[in-house]
């Protein structure tokens, strides 16, 4: 009798430390890899995003910047998913945790690589653009509550749309699912791309999206006249929030994860 529940064979739970992979390269490569990512995601986002504003004598419309983030996305997922997991994003890395995906050595790593390689990418953004332009055209580019939202709704707008990022990671990346489905081709980097894309269409109204801690700090630093720090703790809190109800949904729901703990060590 075939087994109704799908494939046992499911890769073990990642320990909370993995003393093997700071001497393993591979571990090193991904950090790269996440740091060069994240730059190449600022750089591209935000020059499309101050070029067509700066193009459109000040406008530039929401499908066209939504289709800029979110297509740069689903490149750089594809490009390093299979060296780092292609992450490019702390809240998905720490939701990534919680799912027992990775180690909080790599999670703490990635993390420190993505902020890094945001506030790069942004800075070359700017000095490609020029700083005057950059500070003309790119207030779009930095992430704050917009007219005729208040603080509580901005917060909410980030947690659903990190939920909707992380749930949309997780299902995509379910080696339980890929294993079942084997006889459906499914490209995990597209239905991301498209998560960013629609997320983009909701938010922008809002927040201007920033669903990405990262992200919103490389803009914020490249343009600290429009940094709205007051704001900012918005944009770190809310896609925490985000990501951790996906990862308790998505493990602890969906899947019936068990709430036992995690090997402290490997």
């Amino acid at each position: 009798m075939a087994d109704e529940e799908g494939p046992k064979d499911v890769p073990n739970p990642a320990p909370v430390v993995d003393r093997q992979e700071i001497n393993d390269w591979n571990f090193y490569r991904a950090i790269i890899a996440e740091f060069m990512a994240t730059l190449l995601f600022l750089y591209i986002s935000l020059t499309a995003l101050v070029g067509a504003t700066r193009t459109n004598a000040g406008s530039v419309g929401i499908l066209e910047i939504a289709w800029a983030f979110g297509g740069m996305i689903f490149i750089l997922v594809y490009c390093i998913a299979g060296i780092s997991g292609g992450h490019i994003n702390p809240a998905v890395t720490f939701g990534l945790f919680l799912a027992k995906k990775v180690t909080i050595t790599r999670a703490i790593a990635y993390m420190v690589a993505q902020c890094l390689g945001a506030i790069c990418g942004a800075a070359i953004a700017r000095g490609v653009q020029g700083s005057e332009a950059f500070h003309t055209y790119g207030q779009g580019a930095v992430n704050g509550v917009q007219p005729g939202h208040n603080i509580g709704q901005a917060l909410a707008a980030e947690i659903m749309g990190t939920f909707v990022l992380l749930y949309t990671v997780l299902s995509a990346t379910d080696p339980q699912r890929n294993a079942r489905d084997s006889h459906v081709p499914v490209l995990a980097p597209l239905p991301i791309g498209f998560a960013v894309f629609v997320i983009h269409l909701a938010t922008i109204p809002v927040t201007g999206t920033g669903i990405n801690p990262a992200r919103s700090l490389g803009a914020a630093v490249a343009n600290p006249q429009y940094g709205r720090w007051a704001q900012h703790w918005i944009f770190w809190v809310g896609p925490i929030i985000g990501a951790t109800c996906a990862a308790v949904y998505h493990t602890y729901v969906l899947k019936a994860g068990s709430f036992k703990f995690r090997n402290l060590y490997e």
